[in-house]
């Protein structure tokens, strides 16, 4: 067959063999039965809603157009990519074309990982750890999560139910699947993190956004959340610190949230404490498990990215009621299996840090106060910028709707914290998050993951690049 138009295509279970000839090169590309072959569809039906992904061939022994279905899931179709990632991406590449941009658009700490952890994992290199581990992860590891939840949470764990995955943002994808049934529906306060709503379509859950506001610095009221309450709601996701407002839930506030729960029978909280250590005098960090009749039904999720600045060793967990811990263990299983055995061993070491992670994250934690501090003051003195209280975590979440409307001559009009963002990182080649990845168009994130020095030529680029925007009408 020759190929008459180009793409990449999506296979699918057919039990034959083609060779097509269409490499720009003239070598014949093989598409072999085994594991996967494709499939050929004479109908157009995808053309509609995929007219670049259309693939025309003529076979070699008649002149009839033959149609290659390079179709997608409905479930992947469904989900939208990571504008975190993408922002990330597209600042780097820049970078690397020569473009001095300033990045603080990625939730990643800038120190480098604590010594003592990063001896761990050499060691465990060198000691031969590097063989396949449990798929929960190992015993020595499960058991040091039991007693940091014990002795820094209050709550009671046994080592079957801690499942140690690549990482927090799969402990939370294989709750959200192992959990939730078609129809099912996820309640999430706004803002959120980005992937939490997009986990929940993969699941083939609905999403139910219960908005807040920067009034209340975004927390949630409990009468709203009740009102967003049915019969089927299945996990309410909580996140404290907050990605991407700072925001911390007190004590008090969280148990008016269980009572709620309390009366829904189907309802599982996920409560997402991986910032649980980066966090500002006075606020404490309560772990939702640990209110009165909530251990059996809540199922929470920790890891070792940001307060022991390990993102790349791709480590976290989920601590639950064995019965659900279990589901999510079968679901790695059958996907990524267990976590890396070195990065397993460097986790053991940052859990024998001390409590909290000891001096060496309390200092991580005086510096990102710090920089918090400078840039509250530093947009404070922008006309119309709204500011919330940010108690923990690395962000900002400030709210420039004042500026839409308005327009910059040779870019066009700000619409929307989209357009803020891209003009922000034409002008002020600063690299942010548009708050409508979040659920609340009316903010920008901003990560103070960075050194104070960066985060000062960053903050005097955006107030040289805001007066250029021309307001319809004056901001009050």
């Amino acid at each position: 067959m020759q190929l008459q138009a180009a793409c990449s295509p999506t296979l699918s279970h057919q039990p034959h063999r083609r060779q097509l000839v269409g490499d720009p090169s003239g070598r014949p590309i093989s598409l072999s039965s085994h594991p996967v072959g494709i499939s050929f569809k004479t109908s157009n039906i995808r053309e509609e809603f995929f007219p670049r992904l259309r693939v025309v061939m003529r076979s070699q022994s008649t002149s009839d157009p033959i149609e290659l279905d390079v179709s997608l899931s409905p479930r992947v179709n469904s989900v939208k990519p990571s504008k975190t990632v993408a922002i990330t991406d597209q600042a780097t590449a820049l970078v690397q074309a020569g473009v001095p941009v300033i990045r603080l658009a990625a939730g990643e700490p800038d120190f480098d990982t604590p010594p003592v952890i990063a001896e761990a994992g050499i060691n465990a290199i060198r000691e031969g750890h590097t063989r396949y581990t449990p798929n929960a992860g190992t015993m020595e590891l499960r058991t040091a999560i039991c007693h940091k939840l014990k002795e820094e949470n209050g709550i009671d764990y046994s080592p079957d139910q801690i499942l140690v995955s690549n990482g927090a943002k799969q402990s939370i994808l294989q709750v959200v699947l192992g959990v939730c049934s078609p129809g099912d529906e996820v309640v999430i306060p706004a803002p959120y993190w980005v992937s939490y709503p997009e986990m929940a379509r993969l699941a083939d859950a609905t999403p139910v956004i219960v908005d807040t506001g920067i009034s209340r610095n975004f927390l949630m009221d409990p009468k709203h959340l009740e009102s967003k309450l049915n019969e089927k709601s299945r996990l309410l996701i909580l996140c404290s610190p907050s990605n991407p407002t700072g925001s911390v839930y007190p004590k008090e506030l969280l148990e008016e949230i269980a009572a709620i729960v309390a009366r829904h029978p189907r309802l599982l909280v996920l409560s997402d404490e991986i910032y649980e250590h980066i966090i500002y005098s006075p606020a404490k960090h309560t772990s939702f498990a640990s209110l009165p009749g909530m251990w059996e039904r809540t199922l929470t999720v920790n890891g070792f990215s940001k307060a022991f600045a390990m993102t790349g060793w791709r480590l976290g967990y989920l601590a639950g009621p064995k019965h659900f811990v279990a589901a999510s263990g079968k679901i790695q299983s059958q996907s990524t299996s267990g976590a890396c055995s070195i990065s397993q061993k460097a986790g053991v070491a940052a859990l024998g840090m001390g409590k909290a992670g000891g001096e060496t994250v309390a200092t991580m934690v005086k510096a990102f106060r710090e920089r918090r501090d400078f840039l509250i003051k530093g947009f404070s003195e922008l006309e119309g910028v709204k500011i919330s209280d940010p108690q923990g975590a690395f962000y900002l979440f400030l709210d420039f709707s004042s500026y839409y409307g308005s327009e910059a001559e040779g870019f066009g009009a700000i619409n929307g914290s989209e357009s803020l963002c891209r003009f922000l990182l034409d002008k002020a080649q600063v690299a942010l998050v548009p708050g409508d990845a979040f659920g609340d168009d009316n903010c920008i994130r901003i990560s103070y993951a960075e050194s104070l020095s960066t985060l000062e030529k960053a903050l005097d680029n955006i107030k040289k690049a805001i007066p250029l925007l021309k307001l319809p009408v004056s901001i009050n």
